[in-house]
């Protein structure tokens, strides 16, 4: 394996950098949806889920229901992305990853130009929809799965792996809690800027995750594979 194989490329699919960018869109859009949009999660199907079980067992049932159209969004959205893989698609496609970013973006786009009497269930269901093909799509950190939209799961994968950076002297553990911590730290910027431009900006704000996605989809290369690092 030549050297140039053991380096993954800068916006491949799997690199840090990409992984970044798209950590920052997880953390806006659910900012965004929570503020302007009824209070709803767009990203963490878990939180919409809980929050409707806490009206349903309030008998609240008129307002259990915003919380349903995400939830199906989300799961509609994770069947296209499985579809889109599928190889014929694929090989029309070119890269099938390069189309999922502009979706994204031509979606978010499409919601910055909504009018403020639009009902709040259109926004949070296209954003839900954005979210789950996102994290169907693009679901790895170097050769690690992590999650680009919800932060959980990447906070407990770096605490393990500090874990055993510290008590084993892990170096491959290392690599991967400074990994994690960086998409960590993006997503937490990413629901600050959210919360600043939304509050600011009002609705339109969104063109600003709209164009992060823009500028990965314009730096992005066709991934050519998940590249192995030797000796590891």
């Amino acid at each position: 394996m030549t050297r140039s194989q053991n380096v993954i490329p800068s916006l491949a699919s799997n690199s840090i950098l990409l992984g970044s960018l798209l950590a920052i869109v997880g953390g806006f859009l659910d900012t965004y949806t929570y503020i302007s949009r009824d209070g709803v999660f767009a990203n963490a199907q878990t939180g919409n889920i809980v929050l409707l079980a806490i009206k349903v067992a309030s008998g609240d049932w008129k307002h259990s229901f915003i919380y349903l159209p995400p939830i199906m969004a989300f799961f509609l959205g994770v069947l296209i992305a499985e579809i889109v893989k599928t190889s014929r698609l694929r090989e029309w496609l070119y890269s099938y990853r390069r189309a999922i970013l502009l979706l994204e973006c031509m979606v978010l786009i499409i919601v910055g130009f909504l009018p403020s009497n639009i009902p709040n269930v259109v926004v949070t269901v296209c954003i839900a929809f954005v979210s789950s093909v996102q994290i169907s799509t693009f679901n790895k950190l170097d050769k690690w799965s992590y999650n680009s939209t919800m932060t959980t799961g990447n906070l407990r994968t770096a605490s393990q792996a500090a874990y055993s950076a510290l008590i084993h002297n892990d170096d491959e553990a290392e690599e991967k809690c400074k990994k994690f911590f960086i998409i960590i730290f993006c997503f937490l910027l990413g629901a600050l800027m959210g919360t600043i431009s939304t509050n600011h900006l009002g609705n339109t704000s969104i063109w600003i995750a709209a164009g992060i996605l823009f500028i990965a989809l314009i730096l992005y290369h066709r991934d050519k594979g998940y590249f192995k690092h030797s000796g590891r």
